[in-house]
């Protein structure tokens, strides 16, 4: 799996590509952490290139959702593929984070 991390005035995008599994998903932990620390406005989380996410994956992305709250970060979930947002709607995720189709949508979410 790859991470890729951009910043622009208020936003940072983190954009892993690849599936998000046990074995790669302290990978995007690292980099949301890393991400998180400067305390940006709004992270941004891309998974148009996330075929796949498994349990570990999502309570990546739960830990992510906490630390932005504590922190007053607003974090956005944008791209989701069908089996990825499946998984959250059936944990009712859905409901919890800020879900938008793309990135573009997500710059005002």
């Amino acid at each position: 799996m790859q991470v890729d991390i951009t910043s622009n005035d208020a936003n940072t995008t983190v954009a892993p590509t690849g599936d998000v599994d046990l074995s790669v998903s302290r990978d995007l932990q690292s980099a949301l952490k890393k991400v998180m620390d400067d305390k940006p406005e709004r992270v941004i989380v891309d998974l148009s290139g996330v075929p796949y996410m498994d349990s570990s994956g999502v309570a990546t992305l739960v830990e992510a959702m906490q630390i932005s709250r504590k922190q007053a970060t607003r974090l956005v979930l944008c791209g989701m593929q069908e089996k990825v947002r499946s998984i959250f709607e059936i944990a009712r995720l859905d409901k919890v984070f800020t879900i938008v189709d793309d990135p573009a949508t997500a710059d005002s979410a």
